[in-house]
């Protein structure tokens, strides 16, 4: 499942999306400096976007509330739920890693970083329980298939508030996505830590 995912904002992406629709973006804990992050783990702080009765609000949010048998919940399934009556949340992002098993060769897990073709940020459906979030997962889309059992949902550009207001039905909103909508590149091992050395040249 995605333990590990990236957010790198750029001239102020994606909260211009907001602006441009005409939702007010508020800033109830100020105006946050958000910093390039190449890796968000699970129990780390992060930006996250609510509802509000007034607009929508930028908070900073832990990463994983804590099950009832102590374990962290950092994914959660969306299949045959409903989050009408949840703390629905939108989480920024421009990148997400799955991991697969380990290369001949190697002893660590192969590590992949997916992005979205139509975007270069983008938006994840999530929850909040307990001042804390998760990531919704559906069902894993072809792009997503070969490396994972499960997929995040990612909103797509210009629904993000279709999210937050749940003014679509769910089991649209909340789908895999269609093949070609993310671009995927190996970051570990990279293609030059698998170059045979040359002894003679």
């Amino acid at each position: 499942m995605c333990n590990t995912y990236r957010f790198r904002p750029f001239a102020d992406q994606p909260f211009e999306e907001i602006r441009q629709i005409g939702v007010p973006l508020e800033f109830p804990e100020g105006r946050p400096n958000i910093e390039p992050r190449d890796e968000i783990r699970i129990g780390d702080s992060a930006p996250l976007l609510t509802r509000t009765d007034t607009g929508v609000a930028l908070r900073t949010v832990k990463w994983a509330w804590t099950s009832p048998q102590g374990r962290p919940v950092f994914n959660f399934r969306s299949d045959d739920r409903s989050f009408a009556n949840s703390l629905r949340c939108a989480i920024p992002s421009d990148g997400f890693y799955e991991f697969t098993d380990a290369l001949p060769g190697q002893k660590r897990k192969t590590k992949w970083l997916f992005t979205f073709a139509d975007n270069p940020v983008f938006w994840i459906a999530g929850v909040i329980r307990d001042d804390a979030f998760a990531l919704l997962t559906t069902e894993p889309g072809p792009d997503i298939a070969p490396y994972h059992s499960r997929q995040i949902v990612i909103l797509p550009t210009g629904r993000v508030m279709e999210w937050l207001d749940l003014s679509t039905p769910e089991n649209e909103l909340l789908a895999p996505l269609p093949g070609g909508s993310l671009g995927v590149e190996r970051v570990f091992p990279a293609q030059a830590d698998l170059a045979e050395p040359q002894l003679f040249r």
